[in-house]
């Protein structure tokens, strides 16, 4: 079994990762419309559309930096540099452990970093920005965060010393537990709550989504969420008294894109850090 999982993904052809991405949207997209979580009152053709802009904005950034990522694999595998390279482990503890550590890097480090750098954070607004959150919300980053997530993966696989299978392996799991975690969908409480212990649960991520702080300073994580456990970043809230975007931004900006795109330059928008 995991023989099978490290050869497929480490000649995993780019159109199964775009299937992957593709497919992960539109399952997910299908199952909020059959049991939403919020009824939004909203175009949910125009909504996708801008956050579908910046889908594709991230699939060129994180196609530019790809070969980046391939060279400082092969450099740490061939130095033998790197956490996963300091013992012989069996395949399975590098596969969890790999997962575990590229997920501590590349997701939840950057995303604790962006909310609390003031310049990084006017970047990453565009993401809170969005008022209905839903699958598609899950890739709606400003290029420029883009840029920061994907040389924290580079640094990531840097500090795991980790192989290219494992890397296609964390991108193809994130991108579509983000979308999994974003989704607009009702699990039953208990359901949510048991995955939660786990991994990010559509509730637990929906909190960060909150308006308002301290909820938006919480719930950091990508896959597991662990790290929110152990750093002391969880927060529990009902997600009936959740109210999406930021309270520093005019709610009726969330589907300008030039507006959007403007956000990290514009000097007139508060921010709380």
């Amino acid at each position: 079994m995991i023989d099978s999982i490290i050869d497929y993904f480490n000649t995993i052809p780019s159109l199964h990762r775009a299937l992957i991405l593709a497919g992960g949207i539109l399952f997910f997209w299908i199952v909020e419309g059959i049991v939403p979580l919020a009824n939004f009152k909203y175009n949910k053709y125009r909504h996708a559309g801008i956050n579908l802009f910046f889908t594709a904005t991230t699939i060129i950034i994180n196609f530019a930096f790809a070969l980046v990522i391939v060279k400082a694999s092969e450099w740490a595998i061939s130095n033998q540099f790197g956490l996963l390279q300091l013992t012989q482990l069996p395949a399975w503890a590098m596969l969890i452990g790999g997962l575990l550590l590229l997920d501590l890097v590349g997701a939840y480090f950057i995303h604790f970093i962006e909310h609390k750098i003031k310049w990084m954070w006017k970047f990453h607004m565009v993401h809170h920005a969005d008022t209905h959150v839903d699958t598609t919300t899950a890739n709606r980053h400003h290029p420029g965060e883009s840029v920061f997530r994907a040389v924290f993966t580079t640094i990531g696989v840097i500090i795991c010393g980790a192989p290219m299978w494992l890397v296609m392996l964390y991108q193809s799991l994130s991108a579509v537990l983000s979308q999994f975690n974003h989704a607009n969908m009702r699990l039953p409480l208990w359901l949510d709550n048991a995955i939660s212990w786990v991994i990010i649960s559509p509730n637990m991520h929906k909190v960060h989504h909150h308006y308002q702080q301290p909820q938006t300073d919480s719930n950091y994580g990508n896959i597991f969420s662990i790290w929110d456990r152990l750093f002391g970043t969880y927060n529990y809230t009902p997600v009936e008294s959740l109210h999406y975007g930021l309270d520093v931004l005019d709610d009726s900006t969330d589907e300008a894109l030039n507006y959007q795109l403007k956000i990290p330059f514009d000097n007139s928008i508060k921010t709380h850090y």
